[in-house]
């Protein structure tokens, strides 16, 4: 007899440094969102840290080699028993993904998903940060062409694929985060596996197939935007950037039943410059 379908409910945010995240709200806001599985991204903490911020959850993490910075992890309601930070074949020859890369292995039922929590270099064009940012970008690449069927990127991706993702992009398309370089990455994760693949840039590259359940669910709106600067009313006049993501193979993007942004509802209630990122997959 075949199992009833379940909902797996995984909530992605960036969480700006988990101790104050926790501080401003957050464990208040996860205790009613019935979350499955967690991804962070921002940690700037150690697993001690996560432990005290999560009580109760089965947390896996990759801390940063410079204390306060980066990090990501994965919390589950169920213990995780296979996980991998590691992340090569970026063009640099050492490249430095360590607090920005983690992946599990999550058992539901008889299928296993691959979910993954990425936080992406922010970078800055002309330097060295920028440098780095590719680098990250095509040991991503390659990493998701080893990636099983059933397989969730989820993060920080410091990049806003499309003019639908930047309220201001025209005042953006020669800084980082907009550059038609890194734009291009995107149009290569998202285009019809195999195919050849013209970037914004020029560049050519076969598609990965992989799809934005965001801008799927979303629709061609601006938005829905995921992250505001502290400058300005941006968050008042939701002048915002959508750049935390769920890239999805294409079998499990066919099993989204849900997707929103859970923007806060007024500056002051926020708990992060970020808004968690929130899909039901049924598996």
């Amino acid at each position: 007899m075949p199992h009833a379908p379940t909902h797996l409910r995984v909530a992605s945010v960036n969480v700006n440094g988990i101790r104050a995240a926790v501080r401003k709200g957050m464990r208040e806001w996860l205790d009613a969102a019935d979350v499955d599985v967690l991804t962070l991204q921002e940690v700037r903490g150690e697993a001690e840290h996560l432990a005290a911020a999560l009580p109760g959850w089965h947390v896996v993490n990759d801390e940063a080699l410079a204390k306060g910075r980066a990090g990501v992890a994965i919390a589950a309601r169920e213990p995780i028993d296979i996980w991998r930070t590691e992340l090569t074949g970026g063009t640099l020859e050492s490249l430095d993904s360590r607090g920005r890369w983690v992946e599990a292995d999550i058992r539901v039922g008889d299928e296993v998903i691959t979910v993954v929590s990425a936080y992406v270099h922010t970078g800055e064009d002309g330097t060295p940060k920028q440098d780095a940012k590719y680098a990250f970008l095509d040991a991503m690449t390659a990493r998701m062409r080893q990636l099983g069927p059933l397989a969730l990127i989820t993060g920080d991706l410091n990049v806003g694929h499309r003019e639908l993702d930047i309220r201001n992009w025209r005042g953006n398309v020669k800084k980082a985060g907009f550059l038609p370089r890194e734009r291009a990455y995107f149009d290569r994760f998202t285009g019809a596996t195999g195919a050849p693949v013209t970037g914004v840039d020029g560049s050519t590259g076969p598609g990965l197939g992989w799809v934005d359940v965001g801008r799927r669910f979303a629709g061609e709106v601006d938005g829905p935007y995921t992250w505001w600067s502290s400058r300005g009313k941006a968050f008042d006049t939701d002048t915002g950037w959508r750049i935390d993501y769920h890239l999805a193979t294409p079998e499990l993007a066919a099993r989204v039943a849900d997707y929103r942004v859970v923007r806060a509802p007024s500056w002051d209630t926020r708990w992060s410059d970020h808004a968690p990122v929130v899909a039901d997959y049924t598996l």
